[in-house]
């Protein structure tokens, strides 16, 4: 490892907590999201930072609060706030109704605004001041996702010259797409002064690497593998491909628990008689739910035989309630599951149970442990723990995965899940009746192999792999605090 770094840095739009106004005190939530699903385990307890915007807008001191909530998770937390006017330009903005649209190919939903890309720029900014402010030559900074692209350039400006990494937790359009961008070179750019760049598939390397080819000019590529050298004039730049995933033993071990062994007997209590379809997502365009609806009406009209002995559990957790979009979203979900539960429903069985909320930890392992298939079918995905998180906790590996081709996750389940195109909703009922009439056999070794997989490739192999390109370092160099280790260790007695 190189010698000197000591201490992570993790910068990311949005902190691990999410602070929650209780009359005069602030109540601390756990954060949601891939983000800190796959983060949160690998910083925990090693004395870190993170720095993120604590999801509010707030014109008081927000960190005494939250040096409180980061005592018992081992690491320090810095909020960045933004102002009303920052997070519609800055978050809405440039982010979400640009960035994210763009970068999932669906160019059709941008909104150009020339003052977005002005109030992300001075944002990306604002991050880059604290992150020089709080961190030193020794840290390793590593920067997560779109909504910062931006910060390694600012911090080059401020004359920082530490290591520097980035991750794209989202896909990365092709070059077709992404010319739309009206700052397409100043992206670019800005992204060739991280030192390492990290994408989760190695689709995501190529289409950046086209992008790169088009826009700049003399550029050298150099060796081959999971992590390549681009030669940017005098500067060399990193980039791999590191597929993000899940603590599998963690998933495994909590399925495994009475409590969610009851949380799970509840579940089908409710429902004896039926097989359960699981689909659960973030409300946004980008994960097909209204195609998934329709599937499933279709399915339902194809096989009157299995009325009665299916189900269709839909869990949509609310998101950027603000957009317009998404409200039509909202909309287009709430009318599909009543016209569908409206033709379909008998006395004693409803076709679609539609939960519009976050599920807590024991419900959501519950669902995942009792749903026999489980359907993801996003349109566009940069990874998909979900699927992942469904297979770690199918400790009976009798579930059936169905997963949508467009999902980042196919390059390492495609083998042993049913692949489908989410565009196609005849493809999608076919697919839900071949894993209803799935053989136990044939259920037990897909779901074993897709398991095994996972177990292999966890949250741990993917910041492992990254340090190593990054800093030719491990988690092993950012050793567990010794005053947490007692407490680990009584906790897992």
């Amino acid at each position: 490892m190189k010698r000197g770094i000591k201490r992570l840095v993790i910068v990311s739009n949005r902190l691990p907590l999410v602070l929650v106004k209780s009359g005069k005190k602030w109540i601390m939530q756990p954060g949601s999201g891939g983000l800190v699903t796959a983060l949160a385990p690998v910083l925990r307890y090693r004395g870190g930072l993170w720095i993120g915007w604590p999801g509010i807008q707030a014109t008081g001191d927000l960190s005494k609060p939250i040096e409180a909530a980061a005592k018992d998770l081992g690491y320090a937390m810095i909020p960045i706030t933004l102002s009303e006017k920052e997070v519609k330009d800055y978050y809405m903005g440039m982010s979400n109704e640009i960035l994210w649209p763009l970068f999932h190919d669906l160019q059709s939903y941008t909104n150009f605004e020339p003052h977005y890309w002005n109030s992300y720029r001075e944002v990306n900014r604002r991050f880059a001041e604290t992150i020089h402010e709080n961190s030193s030559a020794d840290d390793f900074i590593w920067i997560h996702d779109y909504h910062l692209i931006n910060v390694a350039q600012e911090l080059r400006g401020l004359g920082v010259r530490s290591k520097i990494g980035f991750f794209l937790h989202v896909p990365f359009p092709p070059l077709d797409i992404f010319v739309k961008l009206p700052w397409r070179t100043e992206i670019i750019a800005a992204l060739c002064e991280y030192n390492l760049i990290g994408f989760q598939t190695m689709r995501d390397r190529r289409n950046f690497l086209q992008c790169l080819r088009a826009l700049r000019h003399e550029v050298s590529i150099q060796g081959k593998g999971q992590v390549i050298t681009v030669i940017l004039g005098d500067r060399e730049v990193r980039i791999g491909s590191f597929p993000i995933s899940i603590d599998f033993n963690d998933f495994a071990q909590r399925a495994a628990s009475k409590e969610i062994a009851d949380s799970a007997w509840y579940i089908h209590e409710d429902l004896p008689t039926s097989k359960i379809v699981l689909g659960i997502d973030r409300l946004d365009y980008t994960k097909g739910i209204p195609y998934r609806l329709k599937a499933f009406r279709t399915f339902l009209m194809r096989h009157p035989e299995l009325h009665r002995k299916i189900t269709l559990i839909q869990v949509v957790v609310p998101s950027r309630r603000k957009i317009p979009m998404y409200r039509d979203l909202k909309e287009e979900i709430d009318r599909l599951v009543s016209e569908v539960n409206g033709e379909f429903t008998r006395s004693g069985w409803v076709p679609i149970h539609y939960i519009y909320r976050a599920l807590d930890r024991r419900e959501l392992l519950g669902y995942y442990r009792t749903a026999e298939i489980a359907l993801i079918t996003p349109l566009k995905d940069g990874m998909n723990l979900v699927a992942k998180e469904y297979c770690a906790t199918n400790i009976e590996e009798s579930g059936v995965l169905i997963l949508s081709e467009f999902a980042g996750a196919v390059a390492q389940l495609q083998r042993s899940a049913l692949l489908v195109n989410p565009y196609n909703i005849e493809e999608v009922a076919d697919a839900i009746y071949q894993a209803y009439t799935m053989d136990i056999h044939e259920r037990k070794l897909r779901m074993k192999k897709l398991r095994q997989g996972i177990r292999r490739y966890d949250i741990y192999w993917w910041v492992n792999s990254y340090l190593e390109a990054a800093i030719s370092g491990t988690l092993d160099n950012f050793p567990l605090l010794e005053e947490f280790i007692p407490w680990i260790d009584d906790s897992k007695s």
